[in-house]
């Protein structure tokens, strides 16, 4: 079993910044792909970012590509996002996910995660 438990969210301006971390706890963390996603009210749920465990190779979403960052500290067992530049448009839930298949498989999918952490609040204001 896996335990995520992201923290770092809150109220902050446009063009501010936030690093939301992902505290993972269980099965081997450097090993498994993790992945961020966020909701907004009364929306599905998007991703943002995922690491590759194996490769540490990155992928980001159109939207938040060149702002955001996602890293890892495997001595913590814990992922970080870096959110730069924030926009109100990132205004969601942002969520923590761990795939443990070791596979090749779609990282934008949330179907395709096994894990998720309670979330994270995150506020942008104009």
């Amino acid at each position: 079993q896996v335990q995520l438990v992201e923290s770092g969210g809150g109220l902050v301006q446009a063009g501010d910044s936030l690093r939301l971390s992902c505290a993972a706890s269980g099965r081997t963390f450097s090993s498994n792909t993790m992945g961020w996603f966020r909701q907004a009210p009364g929306k599905e749920r998007e991703f943002v970012a995922a690491i590759i465990g194996r490769t540490g190779l990155t992928y980001y979403a159109d939207s938040v590509k060149g702002r955001f960052t996602i890293s890892r500290d495997n001595a913590l067992n814990t992922v970080y996002m870096q959110m730069n530049s924030q926009k109100p448009e990132d205004t969601a839930v942002y969520y923590c996910a761990v795939n443990l298949g070791g596979s090749v498989f779609t990282v934008r999918r949330v179907a395709n995660y096994d894990y998720w952490g309670q979330g994270t609040q995150v506020t942008v204001s104009s």
